[in-house]
């Protein structure tokens, strides 16, 4: 599989931007993740941290959910990977563990974050509320805070990467 990264319009709407750059950010944590086995994927960056690529494959499945089924469409959603007992559940691997587990629920998730904004409009509140402060937040923050979420994580992913098999790239 080869992923395709598509750079957004530069002329585009502000949501087709926002949408452009998300699935642009999607596409690059993929990237990341291509032609590696289970092994490489579950491969701690360094000591002691658990930080993996397929961690963070986890954990954007999670984010995803959190921000556009739990906040956004007020969905009774329980995370798939954390729990209250283990807050970094997603990266706490074991052989078990497998990428093609962790893309797939990345992917569902991915597919039901579209299907749900695309119910919103960008200044639409949430119907849901952030579990610890009780805000809610337009599909416009929503948007921006999964473009740096994802943009923050992309680069631990291309350190990650270089690191396993020397593989750079933007």
């Amino acid at each position: 599989m080869t992923t395709e990264r598509h750079m957004p319009a530069t002329t585009a709407d502000e949501r087709t931007m926002l949408e452009g750059w998300l699935e642009f950010h999607r596409q690059t944590l993929a990237w990341k993740c291509e032609g590696l086995s289970d092994e490489q994927l579950r491969s701690a960056a360094v000591e002691p941290s658990d930080l993996s690529l397929m961690g963070l494959v986890r954990h954007m499945a999670d984010v995803e959910r959190s921000w556009f089924r739990r906040v956004l469409a007020n969905e009774d959603a329980a995370p798939l990977y954390w729990s209250d007992e283990d807050r970094d559940g997603e990266f706490h691997l074991t052989d078990a563990d497998t990428y093609q587990e962790a893309y797939r629920a990345w992917q569902s998730e991915i597919g039901a974050a579209r299907s749900i904004a695309a119910r919103f409009g960008l200044d639409d509140l949430s119907e849901g509320a952030h579990r610890r402060t009780g805000e809610k937040f337009n599909l416009r923050w929503i948007y921006t805070h999964m473009i740096e979420e994802y943009a923050r994580h992309n680069g631990h992913a291309d350190l990650i990467r270089e690191r396993i098999d020397g593989s750079t790239g933007d």
